[in-house]
């Protein structure tokens, strides 16, 4: 039997991942990771991460097995905080919850668990891991949880090997019902407990006041972009064509402030991320206006009135080399020559089609047919069936 550190968020899922490994006669340990202190933006009433491991000592408890919580604020707020104020400041829109699982789950708390002589650090993510042998070596494949309305396979894109051979994860295999029903007959405190927001490991933040603790309100033009303009026409044209990062380059510039006319005003561009429609504040239009691309340099927010607005729309995107993750290296010829891939560039939405392509400087994703709001600094995870083989941040 093995020595298994359970990342217990308080939640059903990782304690039901507990209470399977225990009754599988593992060692079974419980660590919470204590990473935000600051209530002061969350929208709760009581600081999260109190009544969240409050909830996992009781489970813990009811166990039988050790706990502790980790303090991990400080290196929290150096890898994850930081990087989102970095990234919104430079208008790009971070995904903290894939970092979060990279720099903190699976790296400095992996390195505490190995520390307490663990084999494992087990967590209750929908998603599965198996092993397969290539020329005699062990490679772990990430692949899509059995549950597809809860796979969080996307979150975990950016795993390596290292990463991998040290995770387990028991219920990729279980319905979220199944988990449930698991927790209520095991007698489990969280049973019944709703899903988490927000977040990962710090609850549901208002970002207007998160991104204020840093970045500075500055009042901007908001500049209409007609969807059936030239400009709008020139840069779709533009993209389906785009060759290397130098045409995505051009294609990401977009619009400037005389292809359309101002039509109100903001309090920072950085504030904004593309396809976001609440918060603009402009009425009186036929059609709700959308953000189509922010320009923190010169302080502008491009809109246009419509979801299906051209502006909205791209072929493709590229990923730099040095912000790319091949989850099994031994992949690589495979997927570059592979017409089969599926691709996710965020969280639940349905798969759809792309090829991946070597470019100068780096990655080339081009979609079979347009994609809405693509983000610069979300991830794209690339599938070869439902195996997670590719990803990377969005240039």
């Amino acid at each position: 039997m093995a020595r298994i550190v359970v990342g217990m968020s308080g939640g059903v899922d990782s304690s039901v991942v507990a209470l399977l490994l225990k009754q599988q006669g593992h060692e079974v340990i419980g660590l919470f990771m204590r990473n935000w202190n600051d209530a002061s933006v969350t929208l709760e009433d009581e600081c999260p991460w109190i009544e969240d491991s409050r909830d996992a000592m009781l489970v813990a408890e009811h166990l039988g097995i050790p706990f502790q919580v980790l303090d991990l604020s400080g290196i929290y707020k150096e890898r994850i905080v930081d990087y989102m104020f970095e990234e919104y400041g430079k208008g790009r829109t971070p995904n903290p919850d894939v970092l979060c699982n990279r720099e903190i789950k699976f790296d400095v708390f992996l390195d505490e668990a190995l520390k307490l002589g663990a084999d494992y650090v087990a967590t209750g993510h929908y998603v599965r891991k198996e092993v397969v042998l290539v020329d005699g070596v062990e490679e772990y494949r990430l692949m899509s949880g059995l549950d597809k309305n809860k796979d969080q396979s996307y979150f975990l894109c950016q795993l390596n090997q290292f990463q991998l051979s040290k995770a387990l994860f028991p219920i990729g295999d279980l319905e979220k019902s199944e988990v449930r029903r698991l927790a209520a007959e095991g007698g489990l405190a969280t049973a019944t407990k709703k899903d988490s927001q927000g977040l990962c490991f710090i609850g549901h933040v208002s970002l207007p006041d998160f991104l204020q603790q840093q970045l500075k309100v500055k009042e901007g033009d908001v500049v209409e972009i007609d969807a059936n303009g030239i400009a709008a026409k020139r840069e779709f044209d533009r993209m389906k064509n785009m060759e290397g990062l130098e045409d995505y380059h051009q294609w990401h510039s977009k619009f400037s402030s005389s292809d359309g006319r101002v039509v109100g005003n903001h309090q920072g561009a950085h504030f904004y991320t593309r396809g976001q429609r609440r918060g603009l504040q402009i009425g009186g239009k036929p059609l709700p206006l959308f953000v189509l691309q922010t320009d923190v340099i010169n302080n502008v927010i491009f809109v246009g009135q419509g979801e299906d607005h051209p502006g909205l729309l791209s072929m493709g995107l590229f990923v730099l080399e040095n912000e790319s993750c091949w989850v099994r290296p031994s992949m690589r010829s495979k997927v570059l020559n592979s017409m089969n891939l599926m691709c996710k560039y965020r969280y639940r939405q349905t798969s759809v089609s792309c090829t991946l392509q070597v470019r100068e400087l780096g990655y080339q994703v081009a979609f079979k047919e347009p994609q809405k709001s693509i983000t610069s600094g979300q991830f794209v995870a690339i599938y070869l069936d439902d195996e997670i083989v590719f990803s990377g941040a969005i240039f």
